[in-house]
């Protein structure tokens, strides 16, 4: 590559709290630079999965090489959502520049000042943009004051847009080449790329997408991986305009794919550095670090018949998915399934929505959980992943817990409010300063109590406003107990969790109330327990149907009706101890909304 196709190159990605606009700007730079033709063009063309598109939102991010003006203008499409804030800085690494959008009729939420963060971090150069002028309810005015604030730049560096109609973005385009620097080259030095997203195809292995910071990769070079140790071949290099290009070599500045002959990510993680084995360096990128799960949840086919093909089926999402982790359980009620770990909430209603309807698969789903250190009292300390794990209270020395981080963005008429839910939670307000109109509050919180239905409870109180993001912090000691469910004096495992003390009795009422809501009638009274070890803090009974025994009798004395009720209460008593419940499905995620 001579020095004047090297000064052209910039590469830059695209930033923003989720619907805010980031994927249809991405389908205006694509349309204006010719990258694709009005024929081929549909609505989130980076968008590759259905899932996606329904849900309005990014879930794998995309790179894309885009020729305009003589310049080579590399994107990257990042995921929006808070789950997936490993990928986005490691996207942010490969750049130079970042481009973020703020909605100008939501104005700056809580993933936006999570991406801010991590993009200055990375020292990039940041464009403000303003998408969604054309609509009615913006307010233009409101929003450029809060980014000026948090940015500290002046009314005329924001641009505003219309991503939908193309209003402004040729000007962006502009901005793109006038303020994001060329990456620096240095072709001498020994080879170094940035693995920034990696997934599994069927028919060639493991595909990289990378940023070339430091030499080449040619087609067939043997390839290491400084993180993992892992060694390949490198079958195939290219770019993407969408669509895979391939091409001799990647050099030096350049963002594109690596086609290897790994057989899983886990070989090649996100974040991971790619020298060459017969030239390595020893020097790898900074940032690499192993993605850990911290929400759990087991899955159970609703026929035993399909567990194979939820286990098969779970193997190959994990080929693609190195965040995954997953292990075999069973449950005397719901028999063989898989507890399977996820980077939050959403990651696990994606997999969820993937298993059922890419591999056909009936699940049931039990409530999320997160992790827990137990400490025993005879030392040994260990990791448990679901209540049933936890042993007997009296071994137990002491439980630790993870707390997160959390940022909520608010309009300050909601502020109260707000606080109040925070301390419902056992959460610890930290600080609370002001963008114009928004309140930000800095807090800390245990994740167990954010994980059922923190999210819909901020966005009833705040009428949609509020906006929340969060990070891992660190394990806390706190009194916990654990708290178990009978149902028809038998214990359901799935349903056990880990609360602390203080909470115990409030969610053992409120739980055992919604399961007799939930559990339909049967022929014989039904009780429902919460306790904690030997003792029982909760009950209701669901009465039985009652069938009028008595009503082909006519007459005669009393007692003929009291033989006959009297051999209807003893079939009930028996018909109690050997009778079955068949439980609904909705059972076992009677955690996830409690109210």
């Amino acid at each position: 590559m001579d020095n004047q196709m090297e000064n052209n190159i910039r590469n830059f990605c695209i930033i923003a709290h989720i619907d805010h606009g980031k994927s249809t700007l991405a389908d205006r730079l694509l349309e204006l630079t010719g990258t694709i033709s009005k024929r081929d063009m549909r609505n989130q063309v980076l968008d590759k999965m259905d899932l996606e598109r329904e849900k309005g939102i990014t879930i794998k991010l995309a790179p894309v090489r885009m020729q305009y003006i003589g310049y080579e203008l590399n994107l990257i499409d990042t995921p929006g959502h808070v789950d997936f804030s490993y990928e986005v800085s490691k996207s942010l690494e490969a750049c130079e520049g970042a481009v973020l959008i703020v909605d100008a009729t939501q104005g700056i939420q809580a993933q936006t000042l999570a991406n801010v963060y991590l993009a200055i971090n990375a020292d990039l150069k940041i464009i403000p943009v303003l998408n969604k002028i054309d609509l009615s309810a913006a307010d233009i005015q409101s929003c450029s004051k809060q980014i000026i604030n948090l940015l500290g730049c002046k009314d005329e560096d924001i641009l505003k847009i219309s991503a939908k109609t193309g209003e402004g973005v040729e000007e962006l385009l502009n901005s793109l080449i006038d303020q994001i620097p060329a990456p620096k080259i240095d072709k001498k030095s020994p080879t170094r790329a940035l693995i920034f997203d990696s997934y599994y195809d069927d028919y060639r292995g493991v595909i990289l997408y990378v940023r070339l910071f430091d030499g080449k990769i040619s087609k067939n070079d043997q390839i290491l991986m400084i993180g993992s140790k892992a060694q390949g071949i490198c079958l195939e290099t290219g770019f993407l305009a969408p669509n895979m290009s391939a091409q001799s070599e990647i050099t030096s500045g350049e963002i594109g794919y690596i086609v290897t002959n790994f057989k899983s990510t886990s070989e090649a993680k996100v974040g991971d550095t790619i020298t060459l084995l017969n030239n390595p360096s020893s020097n790898p990128l900074s940032g690499f670090k192993n993605v850990q799960p911290f929400v759990y949840a087991g899955f159970f086919p609703s026929s035993n018949e399909q567990f194979n093909d939820l286990k098969e089926a779970i193997n190959k999402l994990s080929l693609s998915d190195s965040a995954i982790s997953y292990s075999l359980e069973n449950s005397p009620i719901l028999g063989f399934g898989i507890r399977i770990g996820f980077l939050g909430l959403l990651h696990m209603d994606i997999i969820k929505e993937r298993l059922e309807r890419e591999y056909g698969l009936d699940l049931i789903v039990t409530n999320p959980s997160t992790d827990y250190l137990v400490t025993y009292t005879n030392g040994e300390t260990t990791n448990i992943k679901s209540a049933y794990e936890l042993k007997d209270s009296s071994l137990i020395s002491e439980i630790k817990e993870p707390w997160i981080k959390g940022e909520i963005v608010v309009p300050k008429e909601y502020l109260g409010d707000v606080l109040n839910l925070i301390i419902s939670k056992r959460g610890l307000q930290r600080n609370i300063s002001y963008i114009n109109e928004q309140a930000l509050i800095s807090f800390n919180a245990p994740l167990a109590n954010l994980l059922t239905d923190f999210y819909d409870q901020l966005k009833s109180i705040s009428s949609g406003f509020g906006s929340f993001n969060y990070e891992m912090d660190d394990y806390r000691v706190e009194n916990l107990v654990k708290v178990d469910f009978y149902i028809a004096n038998q214990k359901i495992d799935s349903l056990s969790i880990i609360v602390h003390k203080n909470e115990a009795h409030k969610i053992g009422r409120e739980t055992v109330s919604k399961l007799k809501e939930i559990i339909p009638r049967q022929n014989f009274k039904v009780s429902l327990q919460a306790a904690i070890g030997g003792k029982f803090i909760a009950r209701e009974d669901i009465s039985a149907y009652r069938k009028d025994v008595t009503s082909g009798l006519y007459g005669g004395d009393v007692t003929r009706k009291k033989k006959v009720l009297a051999k209807q209460k003893r079939g009930k008593a028996r018909l109690k101890n050997i009778g079955g419940i068949d439980l609904p499905p909705s059972v076992f995620t009677v955690m996830i909304k409690r109210n």
